[in-house]
This record gives C-alpha cells, sequence and structure tokens, in this order.
C-alpha cells in the first residue's frame, strides 16, 4: 500500500482538529494571529526597520494593533519594508477577525438553535413531569394549574414530547394564556428514550404523567414505563406514574412493572364506556363526574377524624356544615364509599369528603341538627323499572362494553338498536358483547348522519340515544360526523314532545363548545374525562380507590333521583333535612341538579355540589336529588 504524502497527512490532522467544533477553531486562529504577529515582529526587528528603534515586544504591539484594526495601518511611515510587513499583517488580521466572527456567529446560531430544540436538561424538584404529546396535555396542564394555586412557592411542569419546544410553548400558550403561579417548561425529546428521558429529570419529580400517543397507545406506555422503573439512575423511593391502557390484556404487563413503584394505569376505554351507559339513563350525571373530579370547584379530601372514632357512617353525614361526606377509608386502606349506615368509623380509619379545601373540612359543632322532619317524604316512588330502548348510533371499541354495562342496569325485556356503516359490525357485536340477561341487541347498516334514516328510526321513541364516535377516522372527521348527526337529533326532540336523553362521545376536547352549540345537555368527551382523573391522581394517589369505586358497576354509584322522593317540594328546605331523609334510604346526599338551570353553562348545567347544608332551596318536582346508592 502506498504510504500517504505529507499533504494527505496534514489535511487528515487539520479535518480531526477542525471537527472538534468551535473551541478548537477559535484555539487554532488565536495560534495563527500569534504566530503572524510574532514573525512580522521579527522580520522588522532583525532588519532594524522598526521606526524610532522600537523594542520587539512594541513592534508585536503594533502588529496586534493592525491585526485588530486595519485601519490603523493608515497612518504608518518609515521604512519601506516596515510598512511591507505591517501590509502583510493587517492582511492577515482581515482573513483572522473575518473567521473569528464568522466562528463566533455560528456558534452563537448553534447555540441558540439547541436551545430552540429544548435540550438542556432541567434542574427541577418537586415538579409534574408529562410525558408526550396529546391534545389531553391542555386539560392536564389547565387543572394543574389550578390545584398549584394554593402553594405559596409556585409549581413546576415539565413537558417532554417527541415535538418542537417552540411549537409546544406557542400552542400551550394559545389555548392557556394565565399559568398563574405555575411555570410550564417544554423539552424536546422521546418519552422512550433513557437519555432524553433525563431531560426532564423524573427522579426529582413528585409525579410522572405518561399520555397515550402513537398507532399503538398501549406499547408507547410500556416503554415510558420501564423507562422510568428500569432506570441506571433511578432512586430508591417508589416512583407516582399516572397513566391510560386501551387494552385489558396489558393491565397485567403494567402491574407486573409496578412492584416497587405507584404505577395507577386507568383503563381507558372500559372506564368511557362505563360513564357512556351510566349518563345515558341519567341526564346530568356527565356533570356531575366532571364537577367531582376537575380542581375548579370542590374536591374529594382524606381527613382523620378522632372525635367521630365510634359513631357510625350515619351520624358522621350530618356532622359537617360545608362539607360532604361520602366515605370511609379502613385503616387497611380499603375504600368504601357510602357504606351500611350503622358502619363504625374505628381508631384508624379515615373518612372522605366533598370540599373546597382540605382545610374546609371541620365538624359543625351543632348539638343540634336542624332537621324539618314535617318536611321529609316518609313514602318514595318504589315502582318497578320498565323495559328501556336505547339507541346506539355509529360505532366503536367502547361500544361492546357499553352494551355489556347496560345489561347491568337495564329491565329484563330491555331492546338496543345498533345503527353503524362498519363492514361485518354484526360479528364484532356477537363476538365482544356476550352474552346479555335483559335486553337484544337490533342491528341496523346506515349512515348516522341522514335524517332521512334517523327520522325512519324515530329516534324520539328511544328512551336513550347514544352517539359513538368513529375511532377508525380522524378525530375531526369523526367529530365532524358526531356533531352533524347531534343537531339532527336536538332538532327531532325540539318537535318531539317526548324526552330522550342523548349522550355524545367527543374525540377531541375542542369540539366541547361545538358540542355545547347543538344544545346537548350531557355529552362525554372521552379524553377530557380522562385527563381530569389523571390530574387529580397526579396530586392524590389515594383517589385511585375513590373513582374505582364510583365507576365500578358492583356496589354503589351516583344516581340522580327525583327530589319528590325525599322531600316535600314547593317549599323552603334546608340540606340537612335532605341528607337525613337520603340517609333513611341508606344513600349519600352529595347535590341536586335544579332543572331551571339545565341549559346555564355559568351555573354548571344546574349541578350543585356540596351545597350548605343550612341554606334553604325551594325544589320542583322535576328537580333531580345527587346520591350515592345502591340502585
Amino acid at each position: 500500500m502506498k504510504s500517504p504524502t505529507f499533504k494527505q497527512k496534514f489535511q487528515y490532522w487539520f479535518d480531526n482538529y477542525m471537527s472538534r467544533g468551535s473551541g478548537a477553531m477559535l484555539t487554532g486562529l488565536f495560534v495563527l494571529s500569534a504566530l503572524i504577529i510574532f514573525v512580522a515582529a521579527a522580520l522588522v526587528k532583525l532588519t532594524n526597520t522598526a521606526p524610532d528603534g522600537a523594542s520587539f515586544l512594541e513592534v508585536a504591539w503594533m502588529s496586534l494593533l493592525r491585526t485588530l484594526d486595519s485601519g490603523t495601518m493608515g497612518g504608518d511611515t518609515g521604512n519601506p519594508f516596515f510598512l511591507f510587513m505591517m501590509l502583510v499583517v493587517t492582511f492577515g488580521g482581515v482573513f483572522v477577525v473575518s473567521a473569528l466572527i464568522g466562528i463566533i456567529n455560528n456558534s452563537i446560531e448553534d447555540k441558540m438553535d439547541e436551545l430552540r430544540k429544548g435540550r438542556s436538561v432541567v434542574l427541577e424538584n418537586d415538579h409534574t413531569v408529562i410525558l408526550g404529546w396529546t391534545p389531553q396535555v391542555f386539560t392536564v396542564i389547565s387543572e394543574l394549574i389550578l390545584a398549584n394555586e394554593s402553594r405559596k412557592s409556585g409549581a413546576v411542569i415539565v413537558v417532554l414530547a417527541d415535538q418542537d419546544k417552540v411549537e409546544m410553548e406557542d400552542a400551550i400558550s394559545e389555548r392557556i394564556p394565565d399559568t398563574k403561579n405555575t411555570k410550564v417548561i417544554c423539552r424536546s425529546g422521546s418519552p422512550i428514550d433513557l437519555t432524553d428521558l433525563e431531560i426532564a429529570s423524573p427522579h426529582n419529580a413528585r409525579s410522572i404523567i405518561i399520555l397515550a400517543e402513537g398507532a399503538d397507545p398501549d406499547t408507547h406506555i410500556i416503554k415510558s414505563v420501564l423507562a422510568i422503573t428500569n432506570n441506571p439512575n433511578r432512586h430508591a423511593e417508589p416512583y407516582h406514574i399516572i397513566t391510560q391502557i386501551r387494552d385489558p390484556k396489558n393491565m397485567d404487563v403494567v402491574k407486573m412493572l409496578s412492584a416497587k413503584d405507584t404505577v395507577q394505569p386507568i383503563l381507558t376505554n372500559e372506564l368511557i364506556a362505563r360513564v357512556v351507559a351510566q349518563t345515558s339513563r341519567q341526564s346530568g350525571l356527565s356533570l356531575v363526574y366532571t364537577e367531582l373530579m376537575n380542581f375548579g370547584g370542590d374536591e374529594i379530601y382524606f381527613k382523620q377524624e378522632p372525635s367521630l372514632s365510634g359513631k357510625t357512617y350515619g351520624e358522621a353525614l350530618l356532622a359537617y356544615e360545608t362539607s360532604t361526606l361520602m366515605g370511609i377509608r379502613k385503616a387497611d386502606g380499603t375504600v368504601a364509599m357510602s357504606p351500611a349506615m350503622d358502619t363504625r368509623i374505628e381508631s384508624g380509619d379515615q373518612i372522605f369528603a366533598l370540599a373546597e379545601d382540605d382545610d374546609k373540612i371541620n365538624l359543625s359543632g351543632f348539638s343540634s341538627i336542624p332537621v324539618e322532619e314535617s318536611l321529609i317524604q316518609i313514602h318514595g316512588n318504589t315502582s318497578n323499572p320498565n323495559p328501556e330502548r336505547a339507541l346506539i348510533l355509529g360505532w366503536n371499541r367502547s361500544g361492546a362494553t357499553i352494551i355489556r354495562e347496560l345489561d347491568n342496569y337495564v329491565a329484563k325485556g330491555s331492546q338496543v338498536t345498533v345503527v353503524s356503516d362498519i363492514y361485518e359490525l354484526d360479528k364484532q357485536i356477537r363476538l365482544e358483547s356476550g352474552k346479555l340477561k335483559n335486553q337484544k341487541i337490533v342491528l341496523q347498516e346506515g349512515d348516522i348522519r341522514d335524517r332521512d334514516l334517523l327520522e325512519k328510526l324515530e329516534a324520539a321513541e328511544y328512551d336513550h340515544v347514544i352517539v359513538l364516535a368513529y375511532s377508525h377516522l380522524e378525530p375531526q372527521e369523526a367529530d365532524a360526523i358526531t356533531l352533524v348527526t347531534l343537531l339532527h337529533l336536538r332538532d327531532i326532540a325540539e318537535r318531539d314532545e317526548t324526552p330522550f336523553s342523548i349522550v355524545s362521545e367527543m374525540l377531541d376536547l375542542r369540539n366541547r363548545e361545538l358540542a355545547e352549540a347543538a344544545k346537548v345537555d350531557d355529552f362525554i368527551v372521552s379524553e377530557h374525562l380522562i385527563s381530569l382523573m389523571m390530574a387529580q391522581l397526579s396530586e392524590n394517589a389515594e383517589l385511585l380507590g375513590v373513582f374505582t369505586d364510583i365507576f365500578d358497576p358492583e356496589g354503589a354509584e351516583i344516581y340522580l333521583k327525583p327530589i319528590s322522593n325525599y322531600v316535600v317540594t314547593g317549599q323552603p328546605v334546608n340540606f340537612y333535612t335532605v341528607t337525613e331523609a337520603a340517609r333513611r334510604r341508606g344513600e349519600t346526599a352529595l347535590g341536586y341538579r335544579l332543572i331551571s338551570e339545565s341549559h346555564n353553562a355559568e351555573k354548571s348545567y344546574g349541578v350543585h355540589t356540596n351545597p350548605k347544608k343550612s341554606e334553604k332551596v325551594a325544589f320542583t318536582a322535576s328537580d333531580k336529588l345527587i346520591v350515592i346508592a345502591e340502585d
């Protein structure tokens, strides 16, 4: 093999040296400048052409000045050789300074690009980390901002996603212009990459929320959880991770990963299906769920109340004026929402209640509870439930679960009609719905936007109408179909005197306002409710047991029942009396819904949770009482 020439060796060395970056280039320019200056000074001194017998250092100083400022040479006089050398130095300086400016400019641009990419490590502690970027991020951030208002020192939210940092910041600023005392920091990187994950400082965070994104969200979630829990830099303390899973089969995998940590996965599809099934039968229930889960009003808090030790749950219900008791968490951690009224509160137990803040859960101290016995209805409506007819328009992965959930609530002889244009839907329904006890399924193919089809279906003759979003389509396209269908249904409802409930499912939270414009009393924004729940759990991991109990079809659940079954209507009555009336039925009263305010968004569509118990309200026969009950 032919030996490389000196030129080739020098070029190879020079290429390697320049590849070291801006620091190496600046060092090279410094050495080149010094070489030009000192060589010129030496030649001038050796030829004795220096003006006025200047020393070597003085000549070097003059050369340095001409290197930095080419205009300095304009005033030079003396020996022609001296002038020539100063000209050489000046030309060399022009080259060096030009190169120096270029290097500095490129270095600044590179640094700006690096900052724009958001690759610097976040130096924060006790912050909340959000991994991933979906429309959910805006709801989660908004709720965390409300939760952090009580933090005097402020709070920090760090968002790490495989997105452009500036674009994320702009989107957040546009959707959430006022972050109050919360600082939101965005960083670019992959949540499943160990190196990128370090940018968000997850090991110093108080909680980590992982959003489901990508074509296979469950796989993305599992990899992200692994990147945190199996990280070589992990700390010994358990991590608090909140996320969501779509396929029930993947829940076991996530539970295996949470052996050492507190990993709280929400089974998205099943939860949404349960909420849709429950709210389709009770107008206003989705609004109650939203009130319970957001940070905008009253929230659920745990408290140990030694003075209640030995008392029954029923006695404790009337012990609070500005808080509403919901249940007991036993000393072993088990949660009992609205347990039997004779359940004893033992030492070490905690109560959990709806309250404005945790420091607002205070005993009223009343020696005599102002219950108005004459206003309590002793006998309510106990008629047997009638078979129901439900209409499902559209279809997605939650449809079969909704049908199964409805079967737990409806009376025998009920019917559910499914209308969709999905190919071979009948096989999917038979495979996934399972054996039903109380209802039969009728399937019809068609475009749910077709007004003629809706008229032929006689939608107004159904007790409940559920509009599901087509999840196989793009979110905006699917929501557009839902909105058109809703407009037709509401127009049909306005022309028909028979009341029927409509529950819709939206894929994008931004379409919520459009759904409201369609005068939909009850609507479900799938990811919105999940986002609210994740934000709540990130602040208090203990709430998972309560949320699980709320949505579990077994045991006590939330219902809206006629207020006339509990108290006399048309006369002012305080909520102590209402609470006592519900207690005598083995139920826990959470609040009420005034039908006169059902279209008023500013008054939460008439939903009032945790009312002050001493205040009086004159109810009408159409108003509803919000209770936790067995059925």
